[in-house]
């Protein structure tokens, strides 16, 4: 090796058109090792479009199709169910059907509006979600909690706010009464013929204002003190 570099420092002009030589060579190598890396990737691309392009076992795409329809089916009654409990809340706590009385009155349109929503996804509800439905069932049953939802957000925000500004003064006051006889009425601390005397004059002033369902006497009754006589 020594000999070899004594050699070129005898002949160093020997470099110059060596250097003519070698630089062209390291372009071809560079080059060359660019091109190979470009046709592997092209290999790549092809066979991952065939890999795509490869028909699928029709057995397992109707599978996958059936469980995603599934996971949908299944997000579709929460968000079902989510809405029935919003209405819930109002339906069975007196005290916010007095302080948002529209969302008891069947005869706001809003509300109104709602109801028909309901009754729409009601029937449209699978009994689970492995029911098997097909794609336009599915879409019929999609928009239903949809509207559904959009319905009783409209009827909620109109209900918050009104409130009760489609009253008489003297209604509002009776409103007022009722609210306060019925704190009374959920009082534990106070006597069972506190909480009796309470609840009927709460019912004395929503009459003819209030409608209260049978589902929100029983609710009641069972928060005040178990069963009392209407």
């Amino acid at each position: 090796m020594e000999a070899f570099f004594d050699f070129l420092g005898g002949y160093w002009w020997l470099a110059f058109p060596l250097m003519g030589v070698v630089a062209p060579l390291g372009s071809w190598w560079s080059k060359n090792q660019k091109e190979r890396h470009e046709r592997r990737l092209e290999v790549m691309r092809t066979k991952a479009e065939l890999a795509q392009a490869r028909p699928a076992d029709p057995r397992q795409l109707a599978e996958d199709e059936a469980a995603g329809r599934q996971r949908r089916v299944a997000r579709l009654l929460e968000a079902h169910d989510d809405v029935a409990r919003r209405w819930l809340d109002y339906e069975l706590d007196p005290a916010k059907l007095i302080a948002f009385p529209a969302m008891s009155d069947g005869r706001d349109p809003r509300t109104a509006a709602f109801l028909r929503a309901k009754r729409v996804a009601d029937g449209l509800r699978p009994a689970s979600a492995d029911e098997r439905i097909d794609a336009e069932t599915y879409a019929e049953y999609r928009d239903a909690v949809h509207d559904a939802e959009v319905a009783f957000d409209v009827a909620e925000q109109e209900a918050r706010r009104v409130r009760d500004s489609g009253f008489t003064e003297t209604e509002r006051q009776r409103l007022a009464r009722a609210q306060q006889l019925l704190s009374v009425a959920l009082d534990q601390s106070a006597t069972a013929a506190e909480r009796q005397s309470a609840y009927r004059r709460v019912r004395d002033e929503l009459d003819g204002l209030i409608v209260l369902s049978d589902d929100a006497v029983a609710h009641l009754k069972h928060r005040i003190a178990g069963e009392l006589s209407p």
